[in-house]
């Protein structure tokens, strides 16, 4: 199955903090994920190059939340690339009270984690297996998070992943939504 346009996030551990950056990896290739709700899932090398090439906007967040934006690729401030590990990203943080308070506990060891929004553009499912595996192949890059929960949030992806439900669509409509509102793409 190919061509989900379901908006989905991923969390893993954020990697070094110097003065106002964050550095991290917001994806590691190759690597399974935990059980996400009956399926384990692998990203593909060379899954974000797409949406990399095409310099899509993508923003830094704090818990996905729009209302902390952190950086943002077209400003700059959030500089992302693919190496042979995962997708890096290095982050100087907004003098803001969310980016300080963001930044005082990543230091302080409180946040640890670091999550991506994505659209699947290209995926391939196994069901033959147990559980279930997808691949992902190519996605569009949203955002990347700083979050204190690095752990997949199984129940929410799960749903969105396997089911490709109306759920997902509204909130992707959603998103379209708040895009246009904050003018972004």
């Amino acid at each position: 199955m190919e061509g989900h346009a379901d908006i989905e996030r991923r969390a893993l551990e954020l990697r070094a903090v110097e003065g106002g950056r964050i550095e991290g990896y917001a994806a590691v290739f190759n690597s399974p994920s935990h059980d996400l709700g009956g399926f384990v899932e692998t990203i593909a090398p060379g899954a974000f190059a797409a949406s990399l090439k095409r310099g899509d906007d993508v923003l830094a967040l704090f818990h996905h939340d729009t209302r902390a934006v952190l950086g943002r690729s077209k400003a700059g401030t959030l500089r992302l690339k693919e190496d042979g590990k995962g997708l890096f990203f290095a982050l100087d943080v907004a003098n803001t009270s969310a980016g300080r308070d963001v930044l005082e506990s990543v230091g302080r060891g409180d946040i640890t984690g670091a999550s991506f929004g994505f659209r699947a553009i290209r995926d391939r499912w196994n069901h033959a297996t147990k559980p279930a595996t997808r691949e992902l192949l190519e996605v569009e890059l949203l955002d990347v998070t700083i979050t204190p929960s690095p752990a997949y949030p199984a129940t929410v992806v799960a749903r969105r992943s396997l089911d490709v439900a109306d759920e997902a669509r509204r909130r992707a409509l959603y998103l379209d939504h708040l895009r246009g509102y904050h003018g972004i793409r």
